[in-house]
């Protein structure tokens, strides 16, 4: 049975300029707010227009179902571990200025919803990824982002006040790119979209464009200083590299990368010091691992405390600060991430289980086992329509990885976001229909 041509679904042509604005705004995070609560006020009147127009004319029932259940799947651990918190009033009604993600969330499903628009939009995250990559290259070569620099004056000129305090430039030993020296996310950002960088380069020149485009973003996230990302950005070259290179050329790709690493490591200091800090898990010492990992064993040692004084729905989302004093396997010594408590257990399995507990782990398994067996049943066409998407999906929550905190403001939006690719492209209504007979 096929739809009438007033219920197919036609998403909205001005979706995909909303989402880059939003991703492209990211340094700004009071304008990029902004335009993640007009995008959901839009969708919101738009689901409501298309309701009662007789069809669903912004995206899929399936891809609206797959999005709001993944977001649930994020947002009720949040809502039930409110309860008992430290602070339970102020707990839920962050818990409920979260739904505004829900609508705009929608509205990302929506820009990739055909063809013409999951063109647009991947190939916009491509080319906002190789503008990011080319403004730390040049901070690299001349000690100035090009992007924040004319963001900071911009914010000198509103304000009268820069994007980061004067000093903070003078402790930061990475690339710090568009986002500046007071936000050092730029690896794990660039490593995360990536695979949209590399999607577009090998769709307009193949091997070839794939070749650049992973040497010049690998070079970066070593430069930015992150390991996390060097692991995250590895899994990226893995996934998106064997289908069009094979696995011997991707053997040579890594081998090639190896050796560059070893060339910046001699020739960049700071790369030299996190291959050092790196190499003294083969010590053996306790002490030395936790200063090769950055405190991160204290810190899960500290999360661990949580889920055993708080098993059912943690200690409260965002609250592992609070808690942390009463975990911390060693009170009074100095930290190797400086004064004052960790503020997220920079683990997603353990973040997941200290803040909402194994309720909390239960409901993140049952939307992943949902987008796994939405996957699973979906034919070739759609998986390659999602392929960038769920690749960029993959390598951000991979658990075998330290990570950014899930439920902060900026890292939660940019995973809810490739929630909400992943489930339009893979619901995406421009793939051939399969023929069933009516019952």
């Amino acid at each position: 049975m096929t739809n009438s041509p007033a219920d197919r679904v036609t998403g909205w042509r001005w979706a995909p300029a909303w989402v880059l604005a939003f991703v492209a705004l990211w340094p700004a995070p009071g304008y990029a707010e902004a335009v993640l609560v007009i995008g959901a006020l839009i969708a919101m009147y738009m689901l409501v227009r298309a309701r009662f127009r007789g069809g669903t004319q912004l995206l899929s029932g399936q891809a609206w179902a797959l999005t709001t259940l993944m977001f649930a799947a994020y947002w009720v651990p949040r809502l039930v571990s409110a309860f008992d918190t430290f602070d339970p009033p102020r707990a839920l009604l962050d818990a409920a200025a979260d739904l505004r993600h829900l609508p705009f969330l929608w509205l990302v499903a929506a820009s990739v919803a055909n063809a013409d628009s999951r063109r647009k939009t991947f190939a916009g995250l491509g080319i906002i990824v190789l503008v990011w990559v080319a403004d730390a290259l040049l901070q690299a070569m001349t000690g100035t982002s090009p992007i924040f620099n004319l963001l900071d004056h911009a914010k000198h000129a509103i304000s009268g006040r820069g994007m980061c305090p004067a000093d903070a430039s003078l402790v930061v030993d990475r690339l710090s790119g568009f986002l500046g020296p007071c936000n050092l996310k730029l690896g794990q950002v660039v490593a995360s979209l990536s695979p949209f960088l590399l999607y577009e380069a090998a769709r307009r020149f193949r091997a070839a464009g794939w070749l650049v485009a992973a040497a010049g973003v690998g070079i970066v996230i070593v430069l930015a200083g992150s390991r996390a990302s060097w692991i995250t950005y590895g899994l990226v070259l893995v996934l998106s590299g064997w289908r069009l290179l094979g696995w011997k050329r991707l053997m040579g790709v890594f081998a090639f990368g190896a050796v560059a690493l070893a060339l910046l490591t001699v020739s960049v200091p700071q790369v030299r010091e996190r291959i050092e800090r790196t190499t003294l898990v083969l010590a053996g010492d306790h002490r030395d691992v936790d200063s090769a990992l950055s405190g991160r064993g204290r810190i899960w040692s500290a999360a661990t405390c949580m889920v055993k004084d708080h098993p059912f729905n943690g200690v409260g989302v965002r609250r592992f600060r609070d808690a942390f004093p009463s975990c911390d396997p060693l009170p009074g010594q100095r930290a190797e991430w400086g004064e004052g408590p960790a503020l997220h257990a920079h683990q997603i399995v353990l973040e997941i289980l200290s803040e909402t507990g194994f309720l909390g782990l239960i409901l993140w398994l049952a939307g992943a086992a949902q987008a796994w067996r939405a996957w699973r049943y979906a034919d070739p066409e759609a998986r390659m329509h999602a392929r960038p998407a769920m690749y960029a999906l993959v390598v951000t929550v991979f658990p075998f990885n330290t990570h950014l905190a899930f439920y902060s403001t900026f890292w939660g939006g940019l995973t809810l976001m490739l929630f909400a690719l992943y489930a339009g492209s893979l619901y995406a209504t421009d793939r051939t229909p399969t023929v069933t007979a009516d019952a």
